[in-house]
Parts: C-alpha cells; sequence; structure tokens
C-alpha cells in the first residue's frame, strides 16, 4: 500500500519535522501544499525531522487547486481529516486498498470549508471532548496514519522487536 500524508498550507515548522521523521518511520510519502508558513530548510523544521529528511520521499505542491488537479479525489481513495468529519478515522476500510491520502489542514484553520462540505462523506475525525478546539496537528497525523497500518498489519514495517534478556 502507498500512503501518501497531505499537509496543505502548514504552519508550524516543528510539527511538519515531526510529521516528515513520522514519514519516513512508515514509507509514507509527504505531500507540502504551498503556501507554507516557513521554508522547508528552516533549522527548526530540519530539527524536528533530525536527519530523516533524505529518507521521506517529499513531493511540494504550488497550491491546493494544483494537488487536486493532479490527484483527483473521485479517483482516489482520499480523506480529508478535520475536527467536523463525518466519519471516525477508524471507520474506514483501508485494509483493500492499495493506495491512501490522507489530508490535514494547516493549524489554525483546518481544511477549507468548501472543500470538506463538497467531499463531505470522504471526511473523517478523531474523537475528543467537544471542550476543545482540536489535538495538536503531528499527533493527529500519526494517531490516523499508524491506524492505517494498523489495518494492514504493519505491512512493510519491522515485525520483530530486538530486545535484551536479563
Amino acid at each position: 500500500m502507498k500512503i501518501h500524508v497531505v499537509m496543505v498550507e502548514p504552519e508550524i515548522p516543528p510539527n511538519t519535522g515531526n510529521i516528515a521523521r513520522t514519514c519516513a518511520a512508515t514509507g509514507a510519502k509527504l505531500h507540502l501544499v504551498h503556501p507554507l508558513g516557513f521554508k522547508v530548510d528552516d533549522k527548526s523544521v530540519k530539527r524536528a525531522g533530525l536527519d530523516y529528511w533524505d529518507k521521506v520521499e517529499i513531493e511540494e505542491h504550488e497550491s491546493l487547486e494544483k494537488f487536486l488537479d493532479k490527484y483527483k479525489p473521485e479517483e482516489t481513495n482520499m480523506f480529508f481529516a478535520t475536527t467536523k468529519g463525518k466519519h471516525v478515522y477508524s471507520e474506514p476500510n483501508y485494509k483493500d486498498l492499495e493506495e491512501v491520502f490522507l489530508l490535514f489542514g494547516r493549524e489554525t484553520k483546518g481544511l477549507p470549508e468548501d472543500l470538506l462540505q463538497k467531499y463531505i462523506n470522504k471526511t473523517i475525525r478523531i474523537p475528543m471532548r467537544t471542550t476543545l478546539r482540536s489535538l495538536n496537528l503531528a499527533n493527529s497525523v500519526n494517531i490516523v496514519l499508524y491506524d492505517v497500518l494498523r489495518q494492514k498489519n504493519f505491512e512493510g514495517l519491522e515485525e520483530i522487536s530486538e530486545y535484551f534478556d536479563t
């Protein structure tokens, strides 16, 4: 399975760095949709991603419109993460899909409302208390991405842990 993590207009460098590190660790492709709130070579992005930058496949897109023209939601298994999502992130059956796109919006505004309305049946959310606005973006990506991987039995990832006998 090919998993695409799509960051639409991310604003906080350490979040993107942490997400890049997760993508490197899992083999997911990272898409960065401009405008970004930082430069990709920003020290804080690099610091959060540590030395994983050369191990992650990154594709940059000039705009959300250009991304959607290239990877059409009607023709792909695209899921839009939002606190207003119609489905809990664990509801979709990712198990039999060959390719999955997980879209996440910017930290302060999320994904555009018109996009969410257009693809309301493809929206997913992480359950949380109603008194809070949202979870940290990097944490949200990890939660959803690892559920997709779990449904695929962590295919392609380390199966046996090395441990020390005492």
